[in-house]
């Protein structure tokens, strides 16, 4: 088994946030995926409910400065990133004064969704691309971990196709029971134009409909090379398409020490 390096874009995180399925598996599994030799680089958005002191977060002057263009507005683009002390292993923010500062998770404190959550998933996807550019490492996998990472997939298979640092990556999706009920606002595919994200893409993506979170989901295994059932869970409808789409898939597995292993395999399976 040859080592590689593994890029995870992650949701959530724990300790940064409180623990879910979701967070307790995205801060155990990059640990004993590195223990098994692989290298990696972990990625989360820089939620405002994140107590930075609290975490020892820092910015990263070198990594940030840079914007990022979405719906002809301009981003800063700000990197942080913290220590697991016991993991001995580093996590990278992706921060934005618009989107994530003075600003709750995916939901404001009143547990109302934002309506700029569409905005935010496309700044965070892209934010990490062009960290990972930055840092000049490039990845053999990239593990999606919920839907704020959903469109992850089309930007490496598209809109960074040509990118050296993810030409030959493959990519693979872990879906949770993380649904979010606000559908993405109507202009939403026209934000994601970018470099190879043209007119055709754009068309495709608004040929779907709404953009509710089956939808996206949809969207995510399209352009996957493997998905991951992070959850209990998967819809019917998701199940369904999953099957249809002939997509390698590793269903959960509540035992956790067997799912790494699996997971560590299905690394394998897509890579070979």
């Amino acid at each position: 088994m040859t080592s590689k390096k593994i890029l995870f874009i992650t949701q959530e995180i724990c300790p940064y946030l409180p623990e879910t399925q979701q967070s307790t598996t995205c801060r155990n599994l990059p640990q004993l995926i590195q223990e098994k030799g692989h290298e990696i680089r972990t990625f989360m958005p820089k939620f405002g409910s994140i107590n930075e002191r609290r975490n020892q977060l820092h910015e990263v002057i070198r990594l940030s400065g840079m914007n990022l263009i979405i719906d002809d507005t301009d981003h800063s683009l700000i990197i942080k990133v913290a220590s697991i002390q016991a993991a001995r292993m580093q996590v990278y923010f992706i921060d934005n004064e618009d989107f994530f500062q003075n600003r709750e998770t995916t939901v404001d404190e009143n547990g109302v969704e934002y309506d700029d959550n569409d905005e935010r998933s496309i700044f965070f996807v892209r934010g990490v691309m062009e960290t990972i550019k930055k840092l000049r490492w490039v990845p053999d996998i990239i593990h999606c971990h919920g839907w704020m990472s959903a469109l992850a997939p089309l930007y490496i298979k598209k809109g960074y196709a040509d990118d050296p640092n993810f030409t030959n990556s493959k990519v693979i999706y872990s879906m949770y029971d993380d649904k979010f009920e606000k559908p993405f606002r109507e202009n939403f595919a026209d934000k994601l134009r970018f470099e190879t994200i043209d007119d055709g893409v754009i068309e495709r993506v608004k040929e779907r409909g709404t953009m509710d979170f089956n939808t996206l989901s949809k969207l995510a295994i399209d352009y996957s090379d493997g998905i991951i059932q992070g959850g209990e869970a998967i819809s019917e409808e998701l199940a369904s398409y999953i099957k249809e789409k002939d997509i390698p898939f590793l269903p959960v597995d509540t035992d956790f020490d067997a799912y790494v292993d699996k997971v560590n395999e299905f690394y394998d399976k897509i890579d070979s």
